[in-house]
C-alpha cells in the first residue's frame, strides 16, 4: 500500500512540476542564475559562526572568538550581495512577487542578517566577550532560521520553478 501511495505522490508531483510556469532568473551570467551561485557563501559563513562559537566555549582559545567575528563579517557581506541578486529576480517578475513564500523567504533572510548584525555589534569591542551567552544563542538562532529560509528557497526553485533555466528543458 505504501508503494502505491509513493508512486501516486510522485506522479502528482511530476504533474504539478510539468504544469507549473517556468520563471527564469533575470540576474544571470551566461544563462546561469547568480543568486543561487552566491547563497552557499553566507550559509557556510553564518553556520560556521555557531561551530566556532562552540569551539571557543569548549576550548577557551580566543582565536575561535576572532574567527567567529570575521565569519559574521563575511556572512553579512555575502548575504547582502546574494540579497541584491535575489531582489533583482523578485522585482523583475510579477509571477515571483505574487508567490507568498517569496515574502516569507525574504523576511526570514532579513531576520537572519539582522540577527547577524546584532551579534557582530555585541562582539565588536571584545570578540571573546560577545560569545557568551548572547553570541552563541544568536548563532544558534541564525543557523535555525537559515535552515527554514533556505528550505523556502528550495520550495521556490522546485515546486514553483523560480530561477529554472528554460533553455535546458
Amino acid at each position: 500500500m505504501t508503494e502505491i501511495r509513493d508512486v501516486t505522490h510522485r506522479y502528482a508531483t511530476e504533474q504539478r512540476l510539468e504544469s507549473a510556469s517556468l520563471t527564469p532568473s533575470t540576474a544571470t551570467i551566461a544563462g546561469h542564475p547568480i543568486h543561487p551561485m552566491l547563497i552557499p557563501f553566507p550559509i557556510a559563513f553564518l553556520s560556521g559562526v555557531l561551530v566556532t562559537d562552540l569551539t571557543y566555549i569548549v576550548g577557551g582559545d580566543r582565536f575561535w572568538a576572532d574567527v567567529s567575528f570575521w565569519l559574521l563579517v563575511a556572512g553579512i557581506a555575502t548575504a547582502a550581495l546574494a540579497g541584491v541578486f535575489g531582489a533583482i529576480d523578485t522585482l523583475s517578475s510579477a509571477r515571483i512577487r505574487s508567490l507568498n513564500i517569496v515574502r516569507l523567504h525574504d523576511a526570514a533572510n532579513l531576520f537572519v542578517v539582522s540577527l547577524a548584525v546584532i551579534s557582530l555589534l555585541l562582539r565588536a569591542n571584545d570578540h571573546a566577550g560577545g560569545v557568551e551567552p548572547w553570541g552563541v544563542l544568536l548563532s544558534a538562532a541564525i543557523a535555525l532560521m537559515m535552515f527554514v529560509s533556505e528550505w523556502m528557497g528550495g520550495e521556490l526553485v522546485y515546486p514553483h520553478r523560480v530561477g529554472v533555466r528554460t533553455d535546458r528543458m
